[in-house]
């Protein structure tokens, strides 16, 4: 059956939508009528899925995120374009591209300032309430879709938002050549951190992690691993990494896990007037040592998404600076049976050993 858009009869549109907690409908999109000004339309060919789509499957909510109404998920996702509104110059009917999830209204100083991912009236694909991009059809703005290389995927596109992450990551931590770097825990976050350090030149790289087979994974990409155990201390944790980084020790630590015992790992293991960048959301709250960054003089920095990355993920993409293919361990397509069995791959990861679960519509 044939679901019109609202302007191309031949494109069929069905939608994720989350109900509530464990109660994701397949269903039809609602029609999307005339398209705005400085938007195009996009016929969506693959979304993938995080930790952050899981939380919200399966518990309703994600960090200060609640759904609270029915919406569409998915924010990792690229597509061809079917349409584009009045006063769109940089894009036609035709043309693939990756769709960046935020959009911000500009009106606010971070945006202004050009860090309009911490804008608080920044909209994000697929976190309540807005609409995501699990769907066959939908309408987004011109400056946040980018063009994809002919040499990238679909699934490469959909790709750089994940990828995003590490290279906003390592451009808070100012990784570069002549940086040491260690990065703990080896999920999906840490190993796409890992490709970006790599990529910006980081001169010795370590990551670690409590799962072997996280770390084989990173083994894979050429990087240095430090498995331990998940009741080891982390001054102890933080013995050996500086040990084995010795005699300088790192200079950067990010965090890609996000709990108490990391966040104190990070801050014991980085070097004298180095940098401890927080980008996992484990817990809520964490304790950190405040002696120790006080009287190392450590610079303690968030990292939260991303801002103006595409151009250089796409850049790096085209080039095969970086290989993301590997990360998609399970790819399905875009049915209500494909859709159910995704997510449960996905919140199983340790079972089924799934790092990017990709739907391609």
């Amino acid at each position: 059956m044939t679901i019109s858009d609202g302007n191309d009869p031949g494109v069929s549109n069905y939608a994720a939508v989350l109900h509530g907690a464990n109660d994701m409908r397949f269903e039809k999109a609602p029609v999307l009528g005339t398209i705005k000004p400085d938007q195009v339309r996009i016929n969506i060919k693959a979304v993938g899925i995080c930790g952050t789509d899981v939380h919200l499957f399966h518990q309703a909510r994600t960090g200060l995120w609640r759904v609270d109404k029915p919406i569409v998920i998915g924010h990792e996702a690229a597509g061809v374009i079917l349409e584009v509104g009045d006063g769109v110059q940089t894009l036609k009917v035709g043309d693939r591209v990756a769709l960046e999830s935020m959009s911000p209204c500009w009106k606010s100083r971070a945006a202004r300032a050009g860090r309009y991912n911490i804008a608080e009236d920044v909209k994000n694909l697929g976190m309540p309430p807005n609409n995501g991009a699990l769907r066959n059809v939908m309408d987004h703005y011109e400056e946040f879709c980018f063009k994809l290389p002919d040499n990238v995927t679909y699934e490469e596109g959909t790709m750089c938002e994940p990828l995003s992450t590490g290279v906003h990551a390592c451009r808070r931590g100012k990784v570069q050549p002549g940086k040491n770097v260690v990065i703990l825990g080896a999920g999906p976050v840490g190993l796409l951190t890992l490709i970006a350090a790599k990529a910006f030149g980081a001169t010795r790289l370590m990551i670690t992690d409590i799962n072997p087979t996280n770390l084989a994974r990173a083994e894979k990409m050429g990087a240095k691993t430090y498995c331990h155990s998940s009741t080891a201390s982390p001054a102890d944790i933080a013995k050996e990494l500086k040990g084995i980084m010795a005699p300088d020790g790192p200079e950067i630590v990010i965090d890609c896990v996000g709990f108490d015992s990391t966040a104190e790992t990070a801050a014991l293991t980085c070097s004298p007037g180095g940098t401890v960048v927080l980008v996992g959301l484990g817990h809520d709250q964490v304790k950190l040592p405040l002696h120790s960054i006080v009287v190392h003089e450590l610079d303690v920095k968030g990292s939260f998404a991303y801002v103006d990355t595409y151009p250089l993920c796409l850049s790096l993409l085209e080039d095969k600076k970086v290989d993301l293919a590997a990360l998609i361990t399970r790819r399905l397509d875009f049915s209500e049976e494909a859709m159910v069995k995704g997510f449960d791959i996905a919140r199983r990861s340790a079972e089924t050993k799934a790092i990017k679960v990709m739907f391609n519509l």
